[in-house]
């Protein structure tokens, strides 16, 4: 037997040992379990298809992400990594092999290309784990979740990224993912999305950014000018203090995102950075656009966008804000194909369809969320189809206000309208109400109550009010869908009489018919 086969031969019987130790489940080889196609900027040098194409296998610890990746025939040979449950560091251990190039409490996708890693079943949450990509290329990761990674304190993991790429790296498609922290560098996070030293055409796509004190980076120095042809499109960026992004050099397409508190800063262009800013929606926010902290000027050019309650500081040595009336100091030119959704419509649009478990919908330049293509592969064949009893239609409670009796800890009125089934608001105690509210008369016959993950069953009695007459529409008892006379009103209260344990309604869904 020749060595070389011998080697491949030896390395495909650790990669079964490997497999059977972690949970590693083969399937045969298909279509690429991407949702969609890339866009942006991954659409450039050759294009981002991931391990399309490849062996399918699914993985439900960082180990088997890892033994996967070390079980491929070469470093570059398409593989589709489909992830389900927590990943953490009591589950994630180095593996060797040939074809990768591992590291214990990270998940290391390192000197390998071809790859995609992708969210389905239940869910996929790195937990206090971030994702490194470095000497990389052709890279797809899609719906999961990457939360409060650190690098200070215990754990700590991939320099407190939650997801970082440097050296050499190339075609990256981000999508559908929520990267979310609990604070600052003084709390021991870092950024939530970074590119550094020569990363090049990446795309980051409906995804959700929140609660740090970094969004991201494009160069880690001011010298660090090599990286660049970076996409954001379609995002949410919540509470956060500045890098949403900072850009260091190189260009930057920045269109349809809805920034939502930047504290300190936002698009931060310096270092002869080129941003192309296109119809964002910017609200409650400080120094959303500009130079900052820095002489090393950087530049923009302007289209569309609407600045909603945003303050501007003084220009001073280090600080060129582009505001109060932003104006182009630059042209961009962008080589792909797109299409622009009004600025106006972008906080509904971005609200449906941007994070992880939200159905990988997209919009369609129209201001309307579409689902994924039915031709495209079902990233989860084995889950069911929606309930039939499911009410359809546009859910009236996306762009609306809401309120209720009292919220717990941690929790938010405005979570049951956002869209997203990881946030959820609950009661101070047992009971409780929980009201969606427009500013004129709004028609609904039909009302969708979810319940957070882990909650399923705590909701007891109920009875459903228009709160402008106090009339009782509806009463029952458990979560789902609830339907009474087609009734005219500004808004409408879900008051919980009972529980079975704390309530969790992750949305509160309204429906004309």
């Amino acid at each position: 037997m020749k060595r070389s086969v011998a080697l491949r031969l030896y390395a495909m019987l650790a990669f079964m040992a490997v497999a059977i130790a972690t949970g590693v489940v083969l399937s045969m080889p298909e279509a690429s379990a991407a949702t969609g196609s890339a866009s942006g900027y991954a659409t450039q040098n050759g294009g981002t298809t991931g391990g399309a194409g490849g062996q399918t296998v699914r993985a439900t610890t960082g180990t088997a992400i890892h033994a996967a990746l070390c079980g491929r025939a070469s470093a570059s040979t398409p593989i589709i990594i489909e992830v389900e449950g927590t990943i953490n560091h009591g589950n994630t251990s180095k593996v060797s092999g040939e074809s990768c190039n591992t590291a214990d409490g990270v998940i290391e996708l390192k000197q390998i290309s071809n790859v995609t890693l992708v969210g389905v079943g239940s869910g996929a949450v790195f937990d206090q784990l971030g994702i490194h990509i470095r000497e990389a290329s052709n890279i797809i990761i899609q719906n999961v979740t990457v939360r409060n990674v650190k690098k200070s304190g215990s754990p700590t993991s991939n320099g407190g990224d939650a997801i970082g790429m440097e050296s050499d790296v190339r075609n990256v498609w981000v999508d559908h993912v929520t990267l979310e922290a609990s604070g600052g560098e003084s709390e021991g996070f870092d950024g939530l999305f970074d590119m550094k030293n020569n990363t090049q055409y990446v795309t980051l796509s409906y995804s959700i950014l929140r609660n740090s004190g970094r969004g991201g980076l494009v160069g880690s120095s001011e010298s660090d000018v090599s990286n660049g042809y970076i996409t954001f499109h379609h995002n949410l960026y919540e509470n956060i203090d500045s890098r949403a992004p900072l850009l260091r050099g190189g260009i930057a397409h920045i269109y349809n995102n809805h920034y939502a508190g930047l504290n300190e800063s936002g698009i931060n262009s310096r270092a002869g950075a080129r941003a192309r800013v296109d119809n964002n929606y910017f609200e409650d926010s400080k120094d959303v656009l500009g130079t900052f902290y820095t002489d090393a000027a950087g530049y923009w050019q302007v289209n569309g966008n609407i600045f909603d309650n945003v303050t501007w500081s003084s220009p001073g040595e280090d600080n060129n804000p582009a505001g109060p009336n932003p104006q182009s100091n630059t042209s961009v030119s962008i080589p792909y194909s797109y299409t622009l959704d009004a600025a106006s419509c972008v906080p509904s649009v971005v609200r449906q369809t941007a994070g992880a478990n939200t159905g990988m919908r997209e919009s369609d330049g129209n201001c309307t969320p579409q689902t994924p293509d039915p031709t495209e592969p079902d990233p989860d064949p084995t889950e069911p189809d929606p309930d039939p009893t499911d009410p359809t239609g546009t859910n009236l409670s996306i762009g609306a206000g809401s309120d209720g009796s009292s919220k717990a800890d941690g929790t938010s009125y405005g979570n049951v309208r956002d869209g997203n089934m990881n946030t959820y608001w609950s009661p101070t105690g047992s009971t409780g109400a929980i009201s969606i509210k427009w500013s004129s008369a709004t028609t609904v016959s039909r009302i969708n109550i979810r319940e957070a993950s882990g909650a399923t069953g705590n909701i007891g009695s109920w009875r459903v009010v228009n709160a402008g007459t106090g009339a009782v529409l509806a009463s029952g008892s458990g979560a789902g869908v609830i339907t009474f006379p087609s009734t005219s009103l500004a808004k409408i209260t879900f008051e919980i009489t009972s529980s079975a344990g704390t309530p969790r309604v992750a949305e509160f869904e309204t429906y004309a018919g």
